[in-house]
């Protein structure tokens, strides 16, 4: 027995309840559409597909009214020729209603022509020091912005739309054809007015009658301290401006963290590697470090052995909150790596030679194991039951 296909939840996409108004419904949709923008999150284009689907529906009278009777209106019904559905072919719900008590008076009317803009973004590269201490940057950007001469009117000089006389201003065409239901009446956007119920006769000259130009400009953009890579800086309204002259979208600054020839970064945390002499591991010195603070002095302990981790407390990165607000600084690990010199000449060879006689080093001395099978052996078997 075939299942039957359950309509999509339009509302619980949008996350807004069946009740909502027109504004909370465009509201929700707006904050979804710019957190799943292709060209912010490439990753959700089918989840702003859907998004979309879902704002066109419940946006519309009637494909609404068709949704709360339990329908979809964007279902096309499926099914093959003689199998399934016997409305397979009509638009949904209301093509249905319409076979039997004709079109409806309502229908979806024309759509506004003037739309939000979508999103920008733009890369930015930074130093390691540029990203510990902040940055303003002066960025040019290329969008398309508000026409200036007919500003979003789309039309030259005074003069104004008039209705499109194709669709009389519906912003849809109905055709009417019969089947074995009787007469059926289909609609479909206008093919001269594209939906809009109205034309243009004397388009602005400067955008064409879009109502926006684009154009090339430079915006200030300050960089807090203790940003990363693939770290975003939103700027509201600085993105493109919508045809018609619809409100702006927000405008990306994603930051590109080049890499460091000394610090290698691990969140907040800072790593570094120091060669030490044999010498100064053994006798123990005092050296100068640079950090991103300036010259810092770092105490080596004598008997210090290779592998030692030394932490700077405080001197890495600032950790940024997600609300934009530094609190507190990571650390410096300053890893060590004792040199072993490769080539000694017969006096230094001497020299350690009395070395090694004097401390009794002249055999080599095998450690103890340990107790309690935490030792060499019971790790090197460990790791080869493992295998």
């Amino acid at each position: 027995m075939k299942a039957n296909k359950v309509a999509r939840d339009y509302y619980g996409i949008l996350g807004v309840s069946q009740n909502a108004t027109q504004d909370e419904i465009k509201r929700a949709y707006r904050k979804l559409a710019r957190q799943l923008h292709p060209d912010v999150n490439p990753n959700e284009e089918a989840r702003f597909k859907e998004v979309t689907a879902a704002y066109e529906v419940l946006s519309n009278p009637e494909k609404r009214r068709v949704v709360d009777l339990g329908g979809d209106p964007l279902d096309s019904g499926g099914g093959g020729r003689g199998g399934g559905d016997p409305f397979a072919g009509f638009g949904g719900l209301g093509d249905i209603m319409d076979a039997f008590f004709g079109a409806s008076s309502g229908g979806r009317g024309p759509r506004s022509r003037v739309q939000p803009g979508s999103d920008a973004l733009i890369r930015l590269d930074m130093t390691l020091e540029e990203c510990a201490a902040g940055a303003t940057r002066e960025l040019t950007v290329d969008t398309a912005i508000l026409c200036d001469r007919c500003h979003g009117a789309g039309t030259q000089n005074n003069s104004k739309p008039v209705q499109c006389d194709t669709c009389h201003g519906r912003g849809e065409v109905q055709s009417v054809q019969r089947s074995f239901l009787g007469q059926v009446v289909t609609s479909r956007p206008c093919p001269v007015c594209r939906g809009y119920g109205e034309v243009i006769p004397d388009p602005c000259q400067q955008c064409a009658g879009d109502g926006r130009t684009r154009s090339r400009r430079t915006i200030s953009v300050n960089i807090p301290a203790g940003v990363a890579e693939g770290m975003r800086v939103r700027l509201a309204g600085q993105g493109e401006v919508g045809p018609g002259g619809g409100p702006a979208g927000d405008l990306y600054v994603e930051v590109e963290e080049h890499p460091h020839e000394i610090f290698e970064r691990d969140g907040a945390d800072l790593h570094c590697i120091v060669q030490i002499p044999m010498t100064t591991a053994a006798l123990g010195a005092t050296l100068p470090l640079k950090t991103l603070d300036g010259e810092e002095e770092l105490q080596i302990d004598p008997g210090t052995q290779p592998g030692t981790q030394l932490v700077m407390s405080g001197r890495g990165m600032p950790k940024l909150r997600s609300t934009g607000r530094v609190d507190g600084r990571g650390d410096l690990h300053v890893h060590l790596e004792v040199v072993v010199p490769t080539k000694l000449d017969a006096a230094q060879s001497a020299l350690l030679r009395d070395l090694a006689e004097m401390r009794g080093e002249s055999e080599p001395s095998l450690s103890h194991n340990g107790k309690g099978g935490g030792g060499l052996f019971s790790r090197l078997r460990a790791s080869r039951g493992n295998r």
